[in-house]
């Protein structure tokens, strides 16, 4: 049967993609070559950092805050509402936040003093100069978030061709391993599989998978299973807070006091769950990454984690290498090979978090140049 759409892939972004397209009446078709979402949407942190992302692409954030609010509505999945903690351990790290809080506003950033940015995250002794906390960042389960996305798709009526291997995709027809399949319009979300799928654009873009390391460890009661928490790493990292004006001086400082940490590319940060807490993580770039995780890695990252939570030798409950698209030219791949294909692919490490953002972009034929970096 011939679909108004076919979406190629099944994770997070083509899961986004699905459930707006099935918003507005439109018979789907998702394509993937697993038998269940097993990749980049179920390895990270569950954080939906909007308030971090860079002012050009604000309209796009908030849009993406909007879905994965309805999409929780409808499907029933957890999406807590319970914002950012960033603890400022230096001066340097607190006029940061200063600034990002007189450029953003009092909506999207405010400023805590020590005790309240201790106790947000669990730790009354942390010793913090001060902090702030980011009230419109979300967080979710990404172990459940896209599996109990796809599920509702599915009973809503949107097929699902799993163990589907894309060989081809050109006007409105998708080759897989099992057969061909047709539609008025694809919107292929293909992650790093870009490679394979469309080289010359993966070229074009040089793109590269990022690996990370990461870890669940065991989460005391005292710590909020929706607990999220940046450090001054993240602040370095994100193109929000890395614009302001003292950042340079902050990476200064972090090489002083943190050199491994940023030796290993490194954004420090938690996020909690039912199960535990979620620590990384690092950052490594490679078209074809070896699978070996660092343990000196793990450990300095477990380490510095449990330091700001108060926790001495946290027990490890899983280890693992997530991975990502990356591009060192744009945060995201928005192309149209042909009138009735788009290719979508987020190149960093906000794919969850501007997922239905860049799926209401894809659907209305928008343009992914503020993305460029």
């Amino acid at each position: 049967m011939k679909t108004d759409l076919i979406v190629v892939g099944g994770g997070i972004l083509g899961l986004a993609t699905a459930f707006l397209a099935h918003e507005q009446g439109l018979t789907v078709r998702v394509i993937d070559r697993s038998e269940r979402p097993v990749g980049s949407s179920i390895m990270n942190f569950g954080h939906a950092c909007f308030t971090g992302q860079a002012d050009a692409v604000l309209e796009t954030v908030w849009t993406s805050r909007e879905g994965w609010i309805r999409a929780a509505e409808a499907t029933g999945l957890w999406a807590a509402q319970a914002g950012t903690y960033v603890p400022a351990m230096t001066s340097t790290e607190l006029k940061v936040l200063e600034e990002f809080a007189q450029h953003r506003g009092e909506e999207q950033v405010q400023l805590v003093d020590g005790d309240q940015v201790g106790e947000g995250i669990g730790n009354p002794h942390l010793g913090a100069l001060g902090g702030a906390f980011l009230p419109l960042d979300m967080r979710v389960n990404p172990r459940e978030a896209a599996p109990r996305l796809a599920a509702w798709l599915e009973e809503e009526g949107v097929s699902f061709r799993w163990r589907h291997e894309v060989k081809e995709v050109a006007g409105g027809t998708v080759v897989t391993n099992r057969g061909s399949f047709s539609a008025e319009r694809v919107i292929c979300c293909p992650n790093f599989f870009l490679t394979q799928l469309f080289p010359d654009l993966a070229d074009k873009y040089e793109l590269r998978v990022c690996s990370l390391v990461m870890a669940l460890v065991e989460r005391p009661d005292w710590i909020s299973r929706e607990l999220a928490m940046f450090t001054g790493t993240s602040l370095a990292r994100y193109d929000g807070f890395a614009a302001m004006p003292s950042v340079s001086r902050l990476k200064e400082e972090l090489a002083e006091r943190e050199p491994a940490l940023v030796d290993c590319v490194a954004n420090l940060m938690v996020t909690g769950i039912g199960e535990g807490l979620f620590v990384g993580d690092s950052h490594a770039y490679d078209l074809s990454p070896d699978p070996f995780m660092d343990q000196g890695i793990a450990e300095l990252l477990i380490d510095r984690a449990g330091g700001y939570l108060g926790l001495a030798k946290p027990r490890v409950i899983q280890r693992w290498q997530g991975q990502y698209s990356d591009s060192p030219k744009t945060n995201l791949i928005l192309e149209k090979p042909d009138e009735q294909t788009t290719v979508a692919v987020v190149t960093s490490g906000i794919g969850m978090t501007m997922s239905f953002g860049v799926s209401d972009l894809a659907l209305r034929g928008g343009s992914g140049e503020v993305f460029a970096c």
